[in-house]
Parts: structure tokens; sequence; C-alpha cells
């Protein structure tokens, strides 16, 4: 009777588990709408095409963007441009945030920028330093990069730590003395606002010049982690190059806390 029971149950189980084809096809659609809801309001992966974060994001790293953080609009929810406007569940970028937004006057493009003047803000450049509300932002030189990459001159750049009034720090470049964007006007942040900045002040399109300042319903999301990191322009596919040129260092690292290439004076 027991082994008969068991016999029973065994069969059973031979039967569950044969579900095939249908079983695999299954699991599969389960598994990338699992993968679409953490993609649509989880997180989000993005990668740096572009120079304007460093040194603090280099071109090749690719992101975790929370999809939550700031709550959902229009543009952060994919293929849902017009189910509603404004932002549900709505979380304030902070200062010091680094957030991916779209470009104001073209919606198309991801933008990622350091947010650093909030509604109400007065934001300015005075001779390559930051003034918030005519406050002159704290900033020390701290070293120099040596790459080639960061400029078509090469030489070494200078590095800056600036603080923000909350206490955020984190490294600039300045590229060339009485840049463009070293001597700006007074911005006046409008409410529902944001006033953005790339880290690499003098190679960044960003709201000194055409981005403008940036609404809140535009915000995607706010960057967290470095996934992968890869160098010279190679793509993460090209297995063969990941000794070479990956940078593991950086892996796995918040996106303010990744080891640089700065040479500290």
């Amino acid at each position: 009777m027991i082994f008969g029971d068991m016999r029973h149950v065994s069969d059973k189980a031979v039967v569950k588990n044969s579900g095939g084809l249908g079983e695999t096809i299954s699991v599969i659609v389960q598994a990338l709408l699992l993968a679409l809801v953490i993609r649509t309001l989880l997180f989000q992966p993005f990668n740096i095409p572009s120079g304007s974060m460093r040194p603090t994001l280099l071109e090749g790293d690719y992101l975790f963007v929370s999809k939550f953080s700031y709550g959902y609009s229009k543009y952060s929810i994919p293929f849902a441009p017009d189910l509603f406007s404004g932002r549900i569940w709505s979380g304030e970028p902070k200062r010091g945030d680094i957030a991916v937004f779209r470009k104001p006057n073209d919606t198309s493009l991801d933008f990622i920028k350091r947010v650093i003047g909030l509604p109400g803000d007065k934001v300015q450049m005075r001779g390559g330093v930051l003034y918030i509300n005519d406050m002159a932002v704290p900033r020390e030189k701290v070293g120099q990069i040596d790459n080639p990459d960061v400029t078509e001159v090469n030489r070494p750049v200078d590095v800056y730590r600036e603080t923000l009034p909350n206490g955020i720090t984190y490294d600039t470049l300045d590229l060339t003395p009485n840049g463009l964007g070293d001597d700006t006007r007074e911005f006046i942040v409008p409410a529902g606002n944001y006033f953005m900045m790339g880290d690499n002040r003098d190679n960044s399109s960003d709201s000194r010049f055409d981005v403008g300042y940036v609404p809140l319903e535009n915000f995607v999301g706010r960057a967290n982690l470095i996934f992968f990191s890869i160098a010279d322009k190679a793509s993460p596919l090209e297995i063969w190059r990941w000794p070479s040129d990956v940078r593991f260092g950086r892996l796995l690292h918040s996106v303010n806390g990744a080891p640089n290439s700065v040479q500290n004076n």
C-alpha cells in the first residue's frame, strides 16, 4: 500500500514536470513581464556616452537609475506619453543628486546632470566659482587628471572639490581657464523647475546653455549604481576586450563613490 502511494505520487510528479514547450514559453513570458515591470517602475539601465559628468561618471559607465525616487511622469514610464500629466507619487530631487531627465526642448533625448539649483534659487557662475543664492560654493583644488581623453589638449586638467550647502561633495573638472561657462548671468530657478550642471564644467551642455531650466515632470530618475564600466568605447558584447578594457574597480559602486584617475596633490 505504501509503495503504491509512492508510485502514484511519483507518476504525478512526472506528469507535472513534463510541461514541455508550453511550460518553457510560460516561464519566458513571466520572466519578460517581470523584467518589464522592473524596468518601467523600479530601475532602468543607462549608459554614459560623453564626458560631461567627468570625473564622477566616465564614458562607458553603465548605470541603474531609480525610477521611483522622484515618482512617475509620462517621461519615466515608457510607451505611456498621454496617460497623465505632472507626476504621481512625486518625490523632490535633492541638491547634489545625479539625475536623468528629458531635455526640455527635445524630449526625445535623455540627459544626465547634477541637481544644482532648486525652485526659487539664484544660481550664477563668477570666475569659475559657483554661487547659489549669492553665496560662493566652497571649492578646493584636490589634484589633476592627466588623461588625453578628458580634452583634446593632452595636458593635466585641474580637479576641484565642491561642497554644496547641504553638505554634498563631488569633484569637478576645470578644462579651460575663463571658459564660456565660467561667467554667466544670474539665473532664478522658476517654481517646479531645477537647474542642472555637468561636473565637467567646460564640456557640458546644461542649464547654463541650451538645456535651460528642467521641469520636475521631465525627470526620469536618480542615478544610483554603476553596474558595468568599459573603456575605449568598447561594447559590453565584445567579451574578448573585457580583460584589458573593463574598469573592474568601478563595478557595483555608487555613482558618487566610484574611483577615478585623479592624481592628488
